[in-house]
């Protein structure tokens, strides 16, 4: 799966203009998001279909004291984006400069002049340009003056009504709840990291880890996961992860999601990976000495391979991103 990434709009090489363009944070790429995602590219307009973004997420930009966690960096929401059937993904620099655009601004300069758009596919709720004067009504508007057609769609729910939102899936990574994130993302949640070198105290144990440092502001419940680790050559690997600190070894580490992959002997070292969480097994846990640890361990392994080995995909999407492959 491959997507081009541009850095701004008017990267946009002549052979993607005049298509449709999908506009969101879309961060998680959650079934709300693929409810948009997906009119894009079920619509009956010719052309590529390129998703819009912003970086930073414009909450970040206007509220940089206060870090937003992130499900999805830019470079995980770009591969997201391609396994849906996206052609390209902008990564808009969302600047000082950039946010005192009026809204007919953005529509003239960006999807009228950058894009050529051909359609424009939005959430009902999308606000844009200065002040977020721009609307779905001025939205549907500007596209019958400039010759676009706009197609606005509306919240997505889950089976108990609630419309699932980005923050939903943040909550839920926070506190643990695996099971609620991943089905409101329509996938099993994926990190993606360097392999990085540790203390190799795991080795000792008999338990060699994967070490990866995830990105700053990454809220994930620390803890223990069953999960499925995908090397960057798309082989695919069960395994056991622990995120957290190591209290029992190491109380003042910073956070690292370690891995220990079943049934794998080799050097790891320098590879960027992903891991697909697949299940929350438990809280981390400090005790009373390393016997004790690996006894847990011997545990924890157990039951993720019992988990690991009836487990089904979520949906089509994942499908293709938990046990298809690619890093």
């Amino acid at each position: 799966m491959s997507i081009l990434r541009l850095n701004s709009f008017d990267e946009l090489p002549d052979a993607l203009a005049g298509g449709v363009v999908a506009i969101g944070n879309f961060d998680g790429v959650h079934l709300g998001h693929q409810a948009v995602l997906a009119q894009a590219i079920k619509a009956d307009s010719q052309g590529p279909r390129i998703a819009l973004t912003f970086e930073p997420h414009p909450r970040q930009f206007f509220r940089p004291d206060v870090l937003l966690p992130r499900i999805t960096p830019a470079e995980q929401k770009a591969f997201l984006l391609a396994a849906v059937g996206f052609d390209a993904v902008v990564e808009q620099p969302f600047t000082r400069e950039f946010s005192t655009l009026t809204a007919e601004e953005f529509v003239s300069e960006i999807l009228v002049k950058g894009f050529q758009a051909g359609r424009v596919v939005t959430g009902f709720d999308f606000h844009f340009g200065a002040q977020r004067t721009g609307g779905p009504a001025f939205l549907l508007d500007a596209g019958k003056r400039h010759d676009f057609k706009v197609k606005l769609v509306d919240a997505f729910r889950d089976e108990q009504a609630e419309v699932i939102s980005s923050s939903r899936i943040r909550e839920a990574l926070s506190a643990g709840n695996l099971k609620l994130a991943n089905r409101l993302l329509g996938y099993h949640h994926r990190v993606t990291a360097e392999i990085s070198a540790g203390k190799q105290l795991g080795r000792t144990l008999g338990y060699p880890t994967a070490n990866m440092k995830l990105p700053d502001g990454a809220r994930l419940a620390h803890g223990i996961y069953a999960v499925k680790f995908h090397r960057a050559d798309g082989t695919i690997h069960d395994g056991v992860a622990s995120f957290g600190r190591r209290p029992t070894v190491d109380e003042d580490g910073s956070p690292l999601l370690e891995t220990f992959v079943f049934d794998f002997d080799g050097d790891l070292y320098g590879e960027r990976c992903s891991v697909s969480l697949v299940a929350y097994l438990r809280g981390e846990e400090k005790f009373d000495g390393l016997e004790s640890l690996v006894a847990q361990m011997d545990k924890d392994s157990a039951m993720a391979r019992r988990l690991l080995g009836d487990l089904q995909p979520l949906s089509d999407l994942d499908e293709k991103l938990t046990f298809g492959g690619g890093a």
